[in-house]
């Protein structure tokens, strides 16, 4: 990489201030103040009442558009400037963020028709667990498959988990404005001879907390695993107490055994357990009361190993 030169420089931080002054007159903007005004309140409203506006914000066209407008400008006059924008990339995708908020996000993507004409078919299908609205700005002549599976409420279970089973197609033409259940839904695009360009609304509340991935094909169940960032972060903070030798993080652990998610629950006890079974078998044989059975089961088999364990040290 050469080192930049003095006019290098004096462009560069030309273009940072550019960038700066585009950002904030971007945010400022009539179509995502628009955005701004539709999900203000989206924190008191239910999945469902927010997809609603969502759809209404993609059946108007010109949205994406008129917001992107100024970007693309800035660009083409000046290819220093740093659009404000989190885009990711890889050999499929393209993609960016052009509005977040704590119910909704809202991103760009464009998939490259030659890379999915070119990739084998998937070893899994992804049930995603969030309701989302896509807008699909260019179908690229694809069809959008479609896969059911059951709802994964409070008692699923992974031995007892159903199939995930075909539910149809859908043509993809231009401008196609869908919601997709992602709680209880897969997708695969498949056929595209141009590429798709979509605007997607991904939706967090009323998530189902887990995001499943399914045998393709067969539909067997392959793994789940937890949507909910403040559930992996009590999974990553729990183990953390126990490797640190936290014994004195009794109240912690306990809380950590009874929240709302069931493998949470019995995560934060193995922790627990590993860590001082003596401190946490009180709270073990509570749990074979638990309102999952998988973690009733698991309980009852621990509890005797616990208790002949602390009764035999050596």
């Amino acid at each position: 990489m050469r080192a930049l030169s003095l006019p290098d420089h004096a462009r560069l931080a030309k273009a940072q201030a550019d960038s700066a002054v585009l950002a904030r007159k971007w945010r400022q903007s009539a179509p995502y103040r628009r955005a701004e005004t539709l999900f203000d309140d989206a924190e008191s409203l239910a999945a469902e009442a927010i997809a609603d506006r969502a759809i209404k914000l993609f059946a108007d066209g010109g949205w994406a558009r008129d917001l992107l407008a100024p970007l693309i400008e800035a660009q083409a006059h000046d290819d220093w400037i740093d659009p404000p924008l989190r885009v990711s990339r890889d050999p499929l995708r393209t993609g960016a963020i052009l509005f977040s908020h704590a119910s909704i996000t809202i991103t760009a993507a464009v998939m490259s028709a030659a890379t999915l004409a070119a990739q084998p078919a998937p070893a899994t299908l992804v049930v995603p667990g969030r309701l989302s609205v896509v807008r699909y700005e260019r179908g690229g002549g694809a069809t959008l498959a479609l896969w059911r599976a059951d709802h994964a409420g409070e008692n699923f279970t992974a031995t007892t988990a159903g199939p995930l089973r075909p539910a149809g197609a859908v043509r993809l033409t231009d401008g196609l404005v869908r919601r997709i259940d992602g709680r209880t839904h897969a997708q695969l695009i498949e056929g595209a001879s141009r590429d798709v360009v979509t605007l997607t609304a991904t939706i967090r509340p009323d998530s189902a907390g887990l995001m499943r991935e399914y045998a393709h094909p067969g539909g067997a169940l392959v793994r789940a695993a937890a949507l909910d960032e403040g559930a992996s972060r009590t999974r990553m903070l729990t183990a953390f107490l126990r490797h640190a030798g936290r014994s004195d993080a009794a109240d912690a652990f306990d809380a950590a055994s009874r929240d709302r998610a069931h493998f949470v629950r019995w995560a934060a006890m193995r922790e627990w357990l590993a860590l001082d079974a003596a401190a946490a078998l009180p709270r073990l044989r509570a749990m074979r009361d638990d309102p999952h059975a998988e973690v009733r089961a698991a309980a009852a088999a621990m509890v005797p190993l616990v208790e002949a364990r602390l009764q035999c040290p050596n």
